[in-house]
């Protein structure tokens, strides 16, 4: 398979350039086609010499993606489904006007991106895992979603939230390599603080996190305050529990001036007890962190439920009484499958390279 145009940094760039005989300035000319000017194909690139052009066509893909399918919804969110190189399915959404949920200006397009095909953490709201994992994404794809949601959509995205499929800081590499390039000036060129990492919480990578010198936004994947209760929704908290989460989150504030979010999927008569609430707010008040409430968004294959309106507004009424930033977010494309993970199961199933996934217990 011929590597990815969208996977070169302007030093790789010049080296390939360089072994061509070609000007390493032809970089910066091919990054802006890319990045800036959004090229459909190699050919569209009109400054290059044609054998330069008819060289690069043969040598790389120009994406590392390509568009499979679109969902809009009646609030204008979109959904898009990209087939990878090795066949397999990835999704990213694209909301607007979304209420500011992690510190950035609202009324802005953020963008939903996946980090990996599938998930190994096993969540146990999420469609991402409900087929298990099969790889992590490579830099290319990442930032690729990105630009390719841009293209589609004819919008600039000014907000990126990593919490599509996948766990993201169990692809730590890869997602910094892609952060870096949509962060570049010859890139993408969007502020760090305009970037979200979501996590479930992987204690070690999250401190490795801190010491990266860009001023990227974290949100955990909270969903219950005590252990007991977390460890029927999270994994993950069996190996490490909320005492040693919150201690690395500690780290994170004593390294980082962006605030935390701590996400709380609302779940009726699993974690939206308003003990449950009286507990984060002590929580979210000493690591100062804003929360974000979001009522359950049905899956199909689990058996969960979302809780009342009442009940939800009551959960939040208790975080702000505490004086804790809160936000309950009454989210956007329920008629599009909008919980990250479910297209792509329904593709992938109904082309054979999945089995449909059971329900989970």
């Amino acid at each position: 398979m011929l590597p990815a145009l969208t996977g070169y940094d302007p030093a790789a760039l010049e080296a390939y350039l360089a072994a061509e005989g070609q000007p390493a300035f032809r970089a910066g000319q091919i990054l802006d086609w890319i990045w800036k000017k959004k090229a459909a194909s190699v050919d569209a690139m009109s400054n290059l010499p044609a054998a330069l052009r008819e060289k690069l066509s043969s040598s790389f893909r120009l994406h590392a993606l390509d568009h499979s399918q679109t969902q809009g919804s009646g609030d204008t969110t979109r959904k898009f489904l990209f087939k990878l190189h090795d066949g397999r399915y990835v999704e990213s959404v694209l909301i607007p006007a979304n209420p500011a949920l992690y510190g950035e200006k609202s009324d802005r397009r953020t963008l939903c991106v996946s980090s990996q095909v599938g998930c190994a953490y096993g969540c146990k709201f999420c469609a991402s895992g409900l087929a298990g994992f099969s790889r992590n994404l490579e830099a290319a794809e990442i930032a690729g979603q990105v630009l390719m949601a841009e293209r589609l959509s004819g919008e600039r995205v000014d907000n990126l939230v990593f919490m599509g499929m996948g766990e993201p800081l169990a692809n730590l590499d890869n997602l910094l390599a892609s952060i870096s390039i949509i962060t570049s000036p010859w890139g993408l060129h969007l502020g760090a603080r305009h970037l979200t990492i979501s996590t479930s919480g992987l204690v070690p990578q999250i401190r490795k996190l801190a010491e990266h010198p860009q001023q990227i936004r974290l949100a955990i994947s909270l969903h219950g305050a005590t252990d007991d209760v977390r460890g029927q929704i999270m994994p993950v908290n069996k190996k490490w529990g909320t005492a040693e989460l919150f201690d690395a989150l500690d780290y994170w504030n004593s390294r980082k001036k962006q605030h935390l979010t701590l996400e709380y999927i609302l779940i009726e008569g699993v974690n939206d007890d308003l003990e449950q609430a009286r507990i984060l707010a002590t929580h979210a008040r000493r690591l100062t962190a804003k929360v974000n409430l979001i009522p359950y968004n049905t899956v199909e294959g689990l058996d969960w439920k979302r809780p009342s309106e009442d009940r939800c507004r009551a959960f939040r009424d208790i975080l702000k009484n505490a004086g804790v930033s809160a936000t309950l977010r009454l989210e956007k494309g329920h008629d599009i499958d909008a919980a990250c993970g479910q297209l792509r199961l329904k593709q992938e199933t109904e082309e054979g390279i999945i089995e449909a996934p059971m329900k989970r217990k």
